[in-house]
């Protein structure tokens, strides 16, 4: 069976000058996250793909599926991935209404503050979710332990 139509359903979905953000579908935190950005995407530029879907290993081979379950992805139009904290700060320059969080999202020497706030969060996804998790999938997630040495993402092309 071949898998083509998938990728072109995908493909077709991104609009041009449209960002891909790639996020755990699986994670009631994270589906929540991206129904208010959803909201607050009111030019629509973004299109929103669960880690999950097939197809997401061939678009973007450079990722591994334990950097996409370890944090948010934003592959911008020109092709540069950002994570966790960096993709966050890259949608404070892309949506409007996020634009007032910008500046502190730039100050030097704060990103490192910004990332260990982004994980903090991101490791704990499940515990945070599994208050509002009926299928039960948090709890399946939340006992496995994350990487402690999962490298720092930033931007890369």
């Amino acid at each position: 069976m071949s898998t083509e139509p998938q990728t072109n359903q995908i493909n077709q979905a991104i609009e041009p000058n449209t960002s891909v953000v790639l996020y755990d579908g699986q994670c009631k935190f994270c589906i929540g996250q991206v129904a208010n950005l959803r909201r607050i995407d009111i030019f629509n530029r973004l299109c929103f793909v669960s880690l999950h879907e097939p197809m997401v290993s061939k678009l973007y081979p450079d990722l591994t599926h334990e950097q996409l379950m370890e944090q948010m992805w934003v592959i911008s139009p020109s092709g540069k991935r950002y994570g966790g904290a960096y993709a966050l700060r890259y949608l404070t320059r892309l949506l409007a209404i996020l634009w007032p969080l910008a500046p502190m999202m730039h100050i030097p020497g704060l990103m490192p503050l910004w990332s260990w706030g982004y994980r903090a969060i991101a490791n704990r996804r499940y515990q945070i979710a599994r208050r509002n998790c009926p299928e039960g999938t948090c709890s399946l997630h939340a006992t496995g332990s994350k990487s402690k040495a999962a490298p720092e993402a930033k931007q890369f092309q």
